[in-house]
């Protein structure tokens, strides 16, 4: 039999890019991701913005990210189709990570953040992503969801707010609704009316770029009309029409152990967007991705956001998809989507200012909503009670705890939950059948000689194991067969076989006919 040969660990880390081009490259492709990268660009210019500004940084710090972390994840990727970018799941933990050590301290955490992802795709740990249980995933991500409605809603209804509106989820809804009475109905009204231009041309023209129509309206008429509401301009002085130079973060000992905590938590969910972000379009496209390559090229990317001063940098799930329905070749048109976000920032920096906040966050509550995962989480919640428990306690612990506390917690209990299910997959039979099935004396190419001891000694037992066998099957024997199990097979003797077997990959019982 021929055998497959093993990539090096070169070719595993060769970006896709280099793979497109070997295949052949001609100016009928160019053209083609030149078109999906204005369509994600036209996308991707006013949800950076908003995102940017709900994590608590200024709007340009959400199109820095995207010009050059997006560049780098399609230049050094492992993925054809992926967009990288500022992401909504970030929202909560860039916002956390700015009021606990400011701005600064969260480019820190990103430039770290960078190395860690660099580290985890080169000790292949991309690989491992996938046995993160799916109800933690769904949990989590419509936990983000919640949390990104519910920070929204200052914006949406242009609520005035004395003191600084706090970050945790229930004095966040006490205090919006203590001053419900301050809200702006010239906001209200913007936002209501960009949420159903979004929606409206999401059913009617799916291809239109709905979310810049929206915004863009929105601006117009604020604008003409001389709308009482806040905008980019009136709160944050617009947005530069330029990069700034590369400046590596200001960093010390003390404030590299103090950000430790959130540069883990934008590693580890760094990696699970950016992952799930390249399954999704394999799953469309019908490619394959190399999960460690493109955490490589997610770490680089997060130190290149870091060092123009940009945010969090992932592969985002609804860009790359609209990457992929544009027509997308290859990784070039990633790479063309930066460069036209920057186009747009040279040319149409004067005219952001005009934007108005309740028609960002009216792009942030559609997100929301979106990533909510709602069919997923019913079907979660009524598959079984384990799974629900799964769900139930990542999803709770993410709005009313901490994002990584939901992670941990739930993926603590789907290991159980695992282990339970496949210790019940396992029997034990202490009894022989009455009828025995015929065999050849050496079938099994173990036979023995008779023994006479070993055929009448009263203190040996024959049990037959079925399905998976491990230390949780032989916990789960010893305590449904108390008698006759129990005092045959105790639990360190399962240990130590489990041992054994793990070592030696293969366990066989040697059966005296």
């Amino acid at each position: 039999m021929r055998q497959i040969k093993q990539p090096t660990f070169a070719e595993l880390f060769v970006p896709k890019l280099v793979t497109v081009l070997r295949e052949g490259y001609g100016l009928f492709d160019l053209r083609t991701d030149a078109i999906a990268g204005l369509t994600v660009a036209i996308v991707a210019l006013p949800l950076s913005m908003a995102i940017a500004i709900a994590s608590g940084a200024t709007p340009d710090r959400g199109l820095y990210a995207a010009v050059v972390g997006g560049f780098i994840v399609s230049l050094l990727g492992g993925s054809r189709f992926q967009i990288g970018g500022p992401a909504g799941a970030f929202i909560v933990l860039v916002a956390l990570a700015a009021e606990r050590h400011g701005i600064d301290g969260v480019i820190l955490a990103t430039s770290m953040a960078g190395v860690f992802l660099i580290a985890a795709g080169l000790l292949r740990l991309g690989t491992y992503i996938k046995f993160i249980p799916y109800p933690v995933t769904v949990g989590f991500t419509a936990g983000i969801a919640v949390i990104i409605f519910a920070s929204q809603l200052r914006d949406l209804f242009g609520i005035t707010l004395t003191a600084k509106e706090p970050g945790e989820f229930l004095p966040k809804l006490e205090a919006l609704a203590g001053a419900l009475h301050t809200a702006n109905p010239a906001a209200a009204a913007v936002a209501a009316v960009s949420i159903m231009i979004i929606v409206a041309l999401r059913k009617l023209r799916p291809h239109w770029p709905g979310i810049l129509i929206a915004v863009a309206i929105a601006a117009f008429a604020t604008w003409v009309l001389s709308l009482p509401i806040e905008t980019i301009g009136t709160r944050f002085g617009g947005i530069p029409q330029q990069l700034p130079l590369p400046a590596w973060p200001m960093f010390s000992l003390a404030k590299m152990r103090a950000v430790l905590p959130d540069a883990i938590a934008f590693a580890l969910l760094g990696a699970i967007e950016s992952l799930l972000s390249a399954v999704v379009a394999d799953g469309m496209t019908g490619r394959r991705h190399r999960s460690n390559c493109e955490l490589v090229a997610q770490g680089f990317a997060n130190i290149g956001s870091a060092l123009f001063g940009g945010i969090c940098v992932t592969g985002t799930i609804a860009r790359t998809a609209t990457n992929v329905r544009a027509g997308a070749r290859g990784p070039i048109s990633g790479m063309l989507h930066s460069v036209f976000l920057m186009a747009f920032m040279l040319i149409a920096a004067p005219l952001a200012s005009y934007i108005p906040l309740a028609a960002l966050a009216s792009v942030l509550v559609v997100v929301a909503w979106n990533m909510a995962e709602k069919q997923e989480f019913a079907l979660l919640i009524r598959s079984s009670r384990g799974d629900a428990t799964v769900l139930l306690a990542t999803f709770l612990l993410t709005i009313f705890r901490d994002l990584t506390e939901g992670i941990l917690v739930g993926f603590a209990l789907g290991a159980v939950l695992f282990i339970n299910r496949m210790a019940q997959m396992t029997g034990i039979e202490a009894e022989t059948p009455l009828v025995t099935e015929d065999s050849a004396d050496h079938s099994n190419g173990e036979r023995m000689p008779y023994d006479s001891h070993l055929a009448s000694d009263p203190d040996v037992l024959v049990y037959r194991i079925s399905g998976a066998f491990f230390f949780g099957a032989g916990l789960s024997a010893a305590g449904d067969n108390a008698g006759a199990a129990a005092s045959a097979i105790n639990t360190t003797i399962m240990l130590r076989i489990y041992v054994m077997a793990y070592f030696a990959r293969t366990f066989r019982v040697i059966g005296a006919e």
